[in-house]
């Protein structure tokens, strides 16, 4: 008898051990988890700096964000597109940790502070080179910014750039800054489109309703 009422103790302590990582979306054969959501959260709130928040809005936009990735990856792994390394995100650490915090133990403290691992942090921000290389290969060489597109943009925001950049700031020496935003902003356009014809032709299923 006390054989199996210890045994029993040992079953019900090993059970609450186990930690279920619930299925939270389908994405087509794809799937996000719920640990996927908790990481994307702390993580992109670290990097902006904002506010530990994982109420359900928060939840429902880090769901968003990694629904749109799985087609990112899809595509990414299907097209002859460059990963970027982990050498690559450790630069962007660095960069990080001297823009946002004096000292190691800082950065350290704040990483528990958000409840996060250096390698999760690491994984993203190569995720996230990745992502930008993947945007400027895929969507770049269909934008075309017209010099009309030009003048228009310098002829609105003149006064801005007169501001910034006082004494050089005629057409000529803002042609090339102004390309490259209308170039960026047409860049993202082209992207989001992309990744809304995604979502219309892939069933999503929603298992946890608030995420819808």
């Amino acid at each position: 008898m006390r054989f199996l009422l210890a045994l029993m103790l040992i079953s019900a302590s090993l059970a609450s051990a186990v930690i279920i990582d619930r299925i939270a979306v389908v994405i087509g054969k794809s799937i996000i988890k719920d640990s996927d959501i908790d990481r994307d959260l702390r993580v992109t709130e670290f990097l902006n700096g904002d506010p530990l928040d994982l109420s359900e809005a928060a939840r429902k936009k880090a769901a968003s964000r990694l629904i749109d990735q799985v087609f990112i990856r899809r595509e990414i792994e299907v097209g002859d597109y460059r990963d970027a390394t982990l050498q690559q995100a450790d630069a962007q650490i660095d960069k990080l940790e001297r823009r946002k915090f004096r000292t190691q133990a800082a950065y350290q403290q704040a990483l528990k502070r958000y409840g996060i691992a250096e390698i999760d942090l690491r994984t993203q921000l190569q995720w996230q080179l990745t992502i930008l290389n993947f945007i400027d290969v895929r969507f770049k060489p269909a934008v075309l910014v017209t010099e009309d597109e030009i003048a228009i943009y310098y002829n609105e925001h003149a006064a801005a750039l007169r501001r910034e950049h006082p004494g050089k700031s005629s057409l000529d020496d803002a042609r090339e800054e102004i390309r490259n935003i209308l170039a960026g902003q047409k860049e993202n356009r082209e992207f989001f489109a992309w990744l809304d014809d995604q979502r219309k032709n892939t069933e999503i299923q929603f298992l946890e309703a608030s995420l819808r």
